[in-house]
């Protein structure tokens, strides 16, 4: 097993990576020394897969754990999936000193993190991610929350988890479609930070791509660390936080106009980095080879690098850009590269610069 620290003083915690820790998520709890009552809070796909591994798991360590299981797909994450989690808190009498069991891939993740920094004021909350994309990304870091009609994640809270469990053997059991658009957040860590990383994933596609557990346990171990640097230096996004959004205002965007659902969030922000590689080429001065190592590597993996819009909607995801939650004083920031492994954020970017590059 890797492990990983946050670093955030008395609220720092724990990422641990490797295979066959789900069955020991019970014991594992038990050393954060939280109340006997928890909830595993997972959806509809994943609870059918690992909710009673979990439960059983749990309880073996004398919790008490009540299962709430919500509809799976991104449109979960919304106020009124929030409310009924409320109401089965509370109908289970869970109190300041019980617990949330994040089971799931990003939604849950954001979703029960969220509930867990709202519900009285704040419970401990843990997550145990179960798809590759949150387990190197949304699982760390916490960003809660929920999407408005108007937006993605408009709505939320910064709430750290008390720990987060990567179980590798539950990438094993991933759609290939799914485990794909992880790659994109993977391949973000080597764009943002680390030009070694990033070579690194060029050379081993291929195992990635086979699953190899020795490479996805060392790429994800490095993820989680690069994410551990970013949030420990900046941990409500002041400013290099910002980072991580690489590709993230076009991507989410894209989500939104789109209709969630219709693109797997790996796969928008996949077309946005690609995106913000050829901006970075014409307004930083990233070289032409490196904007093309980028959009190569995504499309070796099988993502997407393009889309193609007519008018309608090229209008409808400038208006989404422009409730994007990175929007400042009403201008649309982009986070650019200067070269793989560097980039600056809070750069204009001109809106027919965007249309030119996703033209």
């Amino acid at each position: 097993m890797r492990n990983v620290q946050v670093p955030l003083g008395n609220r720092s915690y724990a990422i641990k990576v490797g295979g066959g820790l789900l069955p020991r998520l019970g014991a594992e709890c038990a050393q954060l020394q939280l109340g006997q009552r928890c909830a595993v809070i997972t959806d509809s796909n994943v609870g059918k897969k690992f909710a009673k591994a979990a439960l059983k798991s749990m309880a073996a360590s004398g919790f008490q754990p009540v299962l709430i299981t919500v509809p799976a797909g991104e449109k979960s994450k919304c106020m009124a999936v929030v409310e009924k989690c409320y109401d089965q808190l509370a109908a289970h009498r869970l109190e300041r000193k019980s617990f949330i069991v994040a089971l799931g891939g990003g939604v849950v993740g954001d979703l029960a993190g969220f509930v867990a920094a709202t519900y009285l004021r704040g419970i401990p909350f843990v997550q145990v991610p179960t798809t590759l994309l949150a387990q190197v990304d949304s699982s760390v870091g916490g960003k809660t929350g929920v999407n408005l009609k108007a937006g993605k994640n408009l709505v939320g809270a910064f709430y750290q988890p008390q720990m987060v469990l990567c179980d590798l053997d539950a990438l094993k059991t991933l759609p290939k479609r799914e485990f794909i658009s992880g790659l994109a957040e993977v391949f973000k860590y080597g764009i943002i930070y680390d030009a070694i990383l990033f070579a690194q994933l060029e050379r081993n596609l291929p195992k990635l791509l086979k699953r190899e557990a020795e490479t996805l346990a060392a790429v994800i171990a490095r993820c989680c660390e690069i994410k551990a640097d970013v949030v420990g230096q900046d941990e409500t996004e002041g400013g290099l936080r910002a980072i991580l959004n690489f590709g993230h205002t076009i991507g989410h965007a894209i989500e939104n106009s789109s209709g969630y659902g219709k693109y797997l969030h790996g796969e928008a922000i996949s077309i946005g980095q690609v995106a913000a590689a050829k901006l970075s080429h014409k307004l930083l001065g990233l070289l032409s080879g490196d904007a093309e190592r980028i959009e190569k590597l995504f499309a070796q993996a099988g993502l997407p690098v393009k889309i193609k819009l007519n008018a309608a909607q090229r209008k409808k995801l400038f208006a989404a850009m422009k409730l994007d939650k990175k929007v400042s004083g009403g201008e649309i920031k982009f986070v650019l590269a200067e070269k793989i492994g560097k980039v600056c954020w809070g750069q204009k970017v001109p809106s027919d610069l965007i249309e030119q590059v996703l033209a």
